[in-house]
């Protein structure tokens, strides 16, 4: 079994789509029918007070999507885990489309549970 993992970080976007609980919604709509992923449960979001950001969490029959905001410092980091091998999403199209990120990095990480029993 193998699965992939992206930790992306985007930088320089606007504060403003940062707080807006909708777009993080479309960008998981959006991830879940091009990738195809399937939440188990709806996402749960937390908005925090004042000019805050929002957390959002997605359980996934394929694993886990997690997204946390940061308008005070125009920033959002997401991890997208998958245990199966998923096409490649344009993380620096969508999330500069969506919330205007100026910079987007992209870690991808293959896990080969096959190596754990090797390693055993």
């Amino acid at each position: 079994m193998t699965g992939v993992e992206w930790l992306v970080e985007a930088f320089d976007c606007d504060p403003v789509a940062l707080r807006d609980q909708g777009r993080l919604e479309e960008l998981l709509a959006a991830m879940s029918l091009d990738l195809p992923l399937h939440p188990v449960r709806p996402a749960l979001w937390h908005r925090f007070p004042g000019e805050g950001g929002i957390t959002g969490l997605c359980l996934l029959a394929e694993s886990h999507f997690a997204c946390h905001t940061f308008p005070e410092h125009r920033s959002m980091t997401i991890n997208l885990f998958c245990c199966k091998p998923r096409p490649e999403w344009d993380f620096q199209d969508q999330l500069s489309r969506r919330f205007e990120a100026g910079l987007v990095t992209v870690r991808r990480l293959e896990r080969d549970y096959a190596m754990a029993g090797a390693l055993a």
